[in-house]
């Protein structure tokens, strides 16, 4: 089976083994070109419209033109967008995911999207690409980074807990 992430099309398969456990080391994060950031925008923005409909925020109808709305502001030059980092999430030099950070004021970041290819989650990628971001947020200035996850996503939320991120706001909604 082909996936491809950005310009990555060769063939890899999900070994969760011991020996690819130890292979994590070799997680790298590589930012993003104009064309792999075009790539992973025409993706992103259909996902997370989804994301917005699934957990009742918006309604089907608008949630395309909300999604684009909402990168357009967060993303106004695209990949070269002020404090803005998008990376390639790679193992050995293959693409298994993204990972979007941003710098905000007062030495605070905030992560708007990891994604890691269904290929290869559950595999320990996510939880390295945190890791990475962590020593780069740290390397420019960042002392805090903040997050945000659906409610229905437990995987995720799962992941962040364990990596010692904590719950400061619950939105909750019941339909009447």
């Amino acid at each position: 089976m082909k996936k491809r992430i950005g310009n990555d099309t060769k063939k890899l398969t999900k070994d969760c083994s011991s020996k690819f456990e130890e292979d994590l080391k070799l997680v790298t994060l590589k930012l993003m070109s104009s064309e792999e950031f075009q790539q992973y925008l025409d993706i992103s923005v259909v996902n997370y419209a989804k994301e917005k409909v699934a957990s009742g925020n918006w309604s089907q109808e608008e949630s395309l033109t909300k999604a684009k709305e909402e990168y357009a502001r967060l993303l106004p030059d695209g990949e070269k967008s002020e404090n803005n980092y998008l990376y390639n999430v790679l193992h050995e030099n293959h693409a298994v995911g993204i990972i979007w950070l941003a710098q905000k004021t007062n030495g605070e970041g905030f992560i708007y999207d990891i994604s890691i290819s269904e290929t290869y989650r559950g595999c320990g990628y996510g939880k390295e690409a945190m890791k990475e971001i962590e020593g780069i947020a740290k390397e420019l200035g960042m002392t805090k980074i903040g997050l945000h996850v659906f409610g229905h996503n437990l995987v995720a939320r799962g992941l962040y807990e364990s990596l010692g991120y904590e719950t400061t706001n619950v939105v909750m909604v019941k339909e009447i």
